[in-house]
């Protein structure tokens, strides 16, 4: 039986050129889409696939990330004073456990492969996913989760999740 799937690797040290000029002040992954930043819904879709170990790729100019992710206590303080308790619920949610949440630098833009490699020394021979923050993908059941299910299923391997784009759909979508 092959081991567990706990770990996520989330290269985010990218310069986010395809976003730009927002990215120019505001890391990719930062950016909001609706109500929370597109990095929550990369946490999220982890979470529910039973990641419990988080490690972010990072460069210079990603310590929103960082703070993204910790505590709060003068607002978490402020909400509870209010009784704002959904929106304290909402800042819970997007606090990490110390431990649960590990940041790795990637020192030179040498791409992706790159920037997973630079986890390597926190990931040992463990199986892992990768996450990238911008890609989200809608679905009933979580993608992410439907991997680690076929992934447990088949009793390890190596998995890639694709989909069919149309070259009409890219081309209206693309940046």
């Amino acid at each position: 039986m092959a081991q567990k799937v706990t770990t996520a690797v989330f290269p985010v040290a990218g310069l986010g050129t395809r976003f730009l000029p927002a990215t120019k002040a505001i890391p990719k992954e930062m950016l909001p889409l609706v109500d929370r930043p597109l990095i929550q819904y990369a946490v999220d879709e982890a979470r529910a696939a039973g990641i419990t170990e988080f490690i972010f790729v990072t460069s210079r100019g990603k310590s929103a990330l960082e703070d993204y992710f910790d505590r709060a206590p003068e607002l978490e303080r402020d909400l509870e004073a209010k009784g704002k308790t959904d929106l304290l619920a909402e800042v819970h949610n997007s606090t990490m456990p110390s431990g649960a949440i590990a940041y790795v630098r990637q020192q030179e833009m040498l791409g992706l492969g790159h920037a997973v490699w630079c986890a390597r020394g926190l990931i040992a021979d463990e199986p892992f996913a990768v996450i990238l923050p911008d890609d989200v993908i809608s679905g009933d059941e979580p993608c992410l989760k439907q991997m680690v299910d076929a992934y447990d299923a088949a009793g390890g391997g190596c998995m890639v999740a694709a989909m069919d784009v149309s070259t009409a759909r890219y081309r209206a979508t693309a940046f």
